[in-house]
């Protein structure tokens, strides 16, 4: 059974959805930010089947969060190194941990803790507000359409209702 795109849906939830597929490419990524850049030391951390490994990499290098350095020639070898596509996804990644640390960790507590080199603590992701600093909360926000909204779905009476 073939999955439904959502490639060109005109939400960037979906979108990113769409690229990240499955459980698998979070955590390649996240092993990329651990320091892992080769193809037998992901299979190896992450206990991934090579061929789901295989594709995952391929998936990220097309889409640009990796580029793929050949750095043997027999067999042919590659280190997979982040790009700054690749580098900004790791926003996503703190905020998800920071809410699995919430709401999934054990009594034990976090599983990982981030810390800040430049300041020296450890710390946590916040999602703030661009313009003012403060936290972005569910009940203090609302969605809009930005310009790449398509014209001809904006018309639609209940993407009217639900962006106001």
């Amino acid at each position: 059974m073939r999955r439904t795109s959502l490639a060109h849906w005109p939400c960037s939830i979906a979108r990113a959805l769409d690229l990240l597929g499955d459980q698998w490419t979070p955590l390649v990524l996240r092993e990329a930010f651990y320091g892992i850049r080769r193809f037998d030391d992901f299979q190896q951390s992450l206990g991934i089947a090579r061929n789901t490994l295989a594709e995952r990499l391929r998936r990220l290098v097309d889409e640009g969060l990796f580029d793929k350095n050949a750095y043997q020639d027999e067999p042919p070898r590659y280190d997979y190194v982040l790009t700054e596509k690749g580098l900004d996804f790791y926003g996503v990644l703190a905020v998800m941990s920071r809410w699995g640390d919430r709401w999934l960790s054990e009594d034990a507590g976090a599983p990982v803790v981030l810390h800040h080199r430049t300041c020296g603590h450890d710390t946590h992701a916040e999602v703030v507000c661009a313009a003012c600093g403060e936290p972005l909360r569910a009940e203090e926000t609302a969605a809009h359409l930005g310009p790449g909204y398509p014209a001809r779905l904006a018309e639609r009476p209940d993407v009217r209702a639900r962006f106001g």
